[in-house]
């Protein structure tokens, strides 16, 4: 029969809508119905073992709940009308079964907490500082100073950081859980969120910001917000619309209280945001590609204790020579730069020895320490690197021209396009970070 899948999926979704409604008679009627559908396609068109396991898992949750609609209905036709009709079991109206299903969702979020902070504070983000100023302002200020944040002053509730990818976004929300010692950190993603049974994404969500109420004070960090708010449009399929409702309720706070709970969003696509979405977001911070100063600082960072040869003056130079590049361009940059010396090695024919630090200790300098050498230097030994002690072979120094290799092996990957459509979000819609 064509379309028989389609039609039990319809009859899911109006005996859901049904059952929310606490119209059980006709819940219970449509449940059957779709369970006999789902049977059906079990039977006659189920393609595989996988398509008959999915059928087979929705028949028995439909018709789990079928039975404990015609228990309930059952024992509210016996009971008399002096004494209270039992609540239906896993219904609306259940208590019990509410906090049950609420525990049940909560426990699919814990792995959102992130307990173990990331080490990574606010002087290892390398410029950003009015991204930086308006989270310290909306998360740091309110957790030490609660007193200056009462009545009209209340802090942000919503942040949105947008930008290019790469310039550190994800990387300032790890610096909030990190400097935010006493706040709890939700960090989710789509995937944690959608799910394929019908109605239980818009509980995950509501789950979410449960979670986040009872151990506030809390940050709730979503990334890649597109992918779950996206404008609205008539294509869209049903389970969508419902989680971008569940989003708008739950961030407005209607009934409830959302003090102590900033909700974090990060995107490269700001524009396919739905406008009310967007609305929620009380401060949108443009997260830009990184300036000069930045881009000096970041090479530094990087690089870290690594051996190099480079001054200051090499650094500007390199800052100045990536123009366009994000922070994650210049850390492959940096990555590929660091390779450079190893593939001398690998390379290398002779070796001489030298004078240099110690593997085990960098304050002690040993004598006959090993490095890759051109065939006429004075000392060259003809070797190759597979006949080197491991603890002899002394670790070569990134140079200036390890770096500028790397720089013309590495594009940057933000587009001009995609630079143009950020610039106009953000003087329609956000403020420079």
């Amino acid at each position: 029969m064509p379309g028989t899948l389609e039609k039990a999926i319809e009859l899911v979704n109006k005996a859901t809508l049904e059952d929310k409604a606490g119209n059980f008679e006709e819940a219970l009627r449509l449940y059957e119905s779709a369970v006999e559908y789902f049977l059906h396609v079990l039977k006659y068109e189920a393609a595989n073992d996988k398509a008959k396991q999915s059928v087979r898992s929705k028949c028995s949750q439909y018709l789990e709940r079928a039975e404990k609609l015609k228990k309930y209905l059952a024992a509210k036709d016996q009971a008399s009308t002096n004494k209270k009709p039992e609540k239906a079991q896993g219904g609306n109206n259940s208590d019990d079964d509410d906090d049950s299903e609420k525990k049940k969702f909560q426990n699919q979020l814990g792995g959102a907490i992130v307990v173990e902070k990331p080490d990574i504070k606010w002087s290892d983000v390398a410029g950003l500082q009015q991204a930086k100023e308006s989270l310290k302002e909306a998360v740091i200020m309110p957790i030490k100073f609660p007193h200056l944040f009462k009545g009209k002053r209340t802090p942000w509730r919503g942040i949105l950081l947008f930008g290019p990818p790469g310039t550190g976004k994800s990387y300032l929300a790890k610096a909030v859980a990190t400097e935010a010692n006493n706040s709890t950190f939700l960090s989710v993603s789509s995937s944690d969120l959608v799910s394929k049974w019908l109605g239980e994404s818009e509980k995950l969500v509501k789950a979410l910001f449960q979670l986040a109420r009872e151990n506030k004070p809390s940050i709730i960090f979503i990334d890649e917000v597109d992918s779950l708010c996206g404008s609205r449009s008539e294509n869209e399929s049903e389970a969508a619309r419902r989680i971008k409702t569940e989003f708008l309720v739950q961030m407005q706070g209607v009934g409830v209280d959302n003090s102590d709970v900033l909700v974090l969003g990060a995107t490269n696509i700001p524009w396919t945001l739905d406008s009310a979405i967007r609305r929620r977001f009380e401060k949108r911070i443009y997260i830009p590609l990184p300036e000069a100063p930045a881009r000096l600082t970041m090479f530094k960072l990087h690089l870290g204790d690594t051996l190099t040869t480079l001054t200051d003056k090499d650094f500007k130079y390199l800052a100045e020579q990536t123009k366009g590049y994000s922070g994650a361009d210049i850390s492959i940059v940096v990555r590929e730069a660091l390779l450079n010396p190893i593939r001398k090695i690998q390379q290398a024919t002779h070796f001489k020895r030298i004078r240099g630090p110690s593997q085990d200790d960098a304050n002690i300098i040993v004598d006959d320490l090993l490095v890759p050498c051109s065939p006429g230097e004075n000392g060259a030994i003809e070797m190759s690197w597979s006949d080197v002690p491991g603890d002899k072979m002394c670790e070569p120094k990134v140079c200036m021209q390890d770096m500028l290799s790397a720089i013309a092996n590495v594009r940057p990957t933000v587009s001009e396009d995609d630079m143009k459509q950020l610039r106009e979000f953000t003087q329609s819609f956000g403020v420079e970070g």
